[in-house]
């Protein structure tokens, strides 16, 4: 689910104490330690220097946008990651066989045959191999 810019707005709002529209090191400093994430001031310029994409030395409601939605992307990389673990659980093979899509599609209360299986891993097998990897995992569960 991605976010509207008001709620960038508001997290925006929410660090930016002097209401100038833009984060500067010193209130990014002070509302992450108030978070309970105390940070050195080293380690604030580093995170400011990271986070800036248009290098004025503040956070604007461009660079939060871009930020929140890298976050988003990679929660849903691991997302997709532990959901392909949970295929692959039964022989830690690094790949969805046929056999392993059927045995978790059966636990998720859904029978299917080998067969079935086998046609759903060939629709999204890029490689020919029979098998899914991530990265077919990944296209197939973004369809």
């Amino acid at each position: 689910m991605r976010m509207v810019n008001t709620d960038f707005e508001r997290v925006l709002k929410h660090f930016d104490e002097d209401g100038d529209g833009k984060i500067s090191p010193w209130e990014l400093r002070k509302k992450l330690g108030m978070m309970g994430g105390e940070l050195g001031l080293k380690e604030v310029e580093l995170l400011m220097e990271e986070l800036d994409c248009d290098g004025d030395g503040f956070l604007s409601l461009e660079d939060l946008v871009k930020v929140m939605e890298a976050a988003g992307e990679e929660e849903k990389l691991r997302d997709l990651g532990e959901a392909f673990e949970m295929y692959n659980d039964c022989e830690m093979l690094g790949f969805i066989t046929p056999k392993s899509l059927q045995m978790m599609l059966s636990r998720l209360g859904e029978s299917k045959s080998i067969h079935q299986c086998t046609a759903m891993i060939h629709h999204f097998d890029l490689n020919g191999d029979g098998l899914l990897n991530f990265h077919e995992f990944a296209l197939m569960m973004n369809q």
